[in-house]
């Protein structure tokens, strides 16, 4: 393994390739800590202090910032807008069908698609950024807000200072998509995912340290040993995969012979990723931040509705919470495979190049199989997911830990994969250089 790694830095190419892409991760952290204009940065770190471990509703925006969302940076949205705006953009090639011609047109038609992605980024950057700002200003953005500086976030009132707060934050946006796809293009990795990664890894040392002081250095050691079982748990799970036999009949074209050769369609357990976890926790915020915005005046009983919302759906250590939280992933783990893999079509490939599913006819019959096998295998990727994700909720009310809990929900899934994926990448690098990989 040493041998290996020091083959990577032995090669000019690769050791070129992955000191850019650290300097690219150097550059989005820095912003992270530098405050946005007119805002009150010793006034922002005491609301932190004064919040620190406290679950609120912009948990999952905050880590997949590392933590800049609370701290309004220039990088406050972080890669939020662009997670956004490409799962808006793969849904609509259900709806619209422009979109789907345009998927399959190739490199052409993608990268009209990835123009589409960063126009409705920066529209998406715009609404969030004054939305982010306008909780700022009224005081809502940290859950305990009884710190009189939990309210005077923003020394500027007037519309320029709001205008320049908002375009700030939304050329922020733009600079770390455009930092992302620079990785992407002279760096090691995919840039969007890299970055991602970055936001979560850097919330991992506080996290843990904060479990340490609250619950003692034994508590500390008991989360490392499961976080270490998780973490192979994932792994096992992510690189698990059902196999379906393809073969391909011979074919006689001129006077050379093609086909004759035997593959496979691999599908994972888990096929959709990360994404339900966002859906589902994105779903379960809206109706505590409605009721947020309907909380009574001074001296007036707040309603019988946004009283049971604040009661039941607005920490993640209520049954009823984690209950609804499973569901939906389920649910939108099914709905999103769905989407994304379409039996029909991948049938249709199969008999146009003459491939066939052994004991299976082509056609719809093979379509019908692939659906059954896909149902089938999405059952235990959805509970697993709908697990994974449950586990900063259990760990918040057993560790007394924030949502952030480093090992579990959409974190680790995002470090694992992403991980895995660069590791990946680097290794294939490696044996088109030196005929060796990382491992022998």
């Amino acid at each position: 393994m040493f041998n290996a790694i020091g083959r990577i830095f032995r090669t000019p190419d690769l050791r070129r390739k992955i000191g850019f892409t650290l300097g690219i991760i150097a550059l989005f952290r820095l912003g992270s800590f530098i405050p946005a204009p007119f805002v009150d940065f010793g006034n922002v770190q005491q609301c932190l202090a004064a919040n620190q471990g406290a679950s609120g509703l912009y948990e999952l925006v905050n880590l997949f910032s590392g933590g800049a969302l609370l701290q309004l940076s220039i990088f406050a949205l972080g890669i939020m807008p662009y997670i956004t705006a490409s799962i808006i953009v793969q849904l609509l090639r259900v709806v619209i069908p422009h979109f789907e011609t345009l998927y399959k047109e190739g490199q052409a038609g993608q990268a009209r698609l990835t123009q589409y992605t960063r126009y409705l980024t920066i529209a998406l950057g715009v609404l969030q950024s004054t939305t982010l700002i306008t909780v700022a200003r009224s005081g809502a953005l940290f859950p305990a807000n009884s710190d009189p500086a939990c309210s005077q976030l923003i020394t500027n009132d007037a519309w320029y200072a709001i205008l320049l707060m908002v375009v700030t934050m939304t050329a922020g946006t733009g600079l770390i998509m455009w930092m992302g796809e620079l990785v992407t293009e002279r760096g090691v990795g995919n840039g969007m995912s890299l970055l991602i990664f970055t936001s979560i890894a850097a919330t991992f040392p506080t996290s843990l340290w904060a479990i340490g002081v609250a619950r003692g250095w034994d508590v500390f050691a008991l989360v490392l040993g499961i976080g270490l079982l998780v973490v192979v748990a994932v792994v096992f799970v992510e690189q698990s995969q059902r196999r379906v036999p393809v073969q391909y009949a011979k074919r006689m074209v001129g006077r050379r012979t093609y086909g004759g050769n035997n593959t496979y369609i691999p599908i994972k357990v888990n096929m959709a990723g990360v994404v339900p976890v966002i859906f589902a926790s994105s779903l379960l915020y809206l109706p505590a931040l409605i009721a947020q915005f309907n909380q009574p005046a001074a001296g007036e009983e707040p309603q019988a509705w946004v009283v049971w919302i604040t009661n039941y759906l607005t920490q993640g250590d209520h049954p009823l919470y984690m209950l609804l939280y499973f569901l939906l992933i389920v649910g939108f783990t099914y709905f999103y495979v769905a989407i994304t893999f379409n039996p029909d079509e991948v049938a249709e490939n199969m008999k146009k190049y003459g491939g066939f599913i052994p004991g299976i006819r082509a056609g719809r019959p093979t379509a019908e199989y692939l659906d059954y096998v896909l149902t089938r295998i999405t059952l235990p990727g959805s509970i697993y997911l709908g697990l994974i994700a449950l586990l900063p909720l259990v760990a918040f009310s057993w560790f007394g830990a924030n949502q952030n809990f480093p090992f579990g929900g959409a974190s680790i899934l995002i470090i694992v994969g992403v991980g895995l994926e660069t590791v990946k990448q680097i290794d294939a690098q490696l044996q088109q250089r030196h005929y060796e990989g990382l491992l022998r």
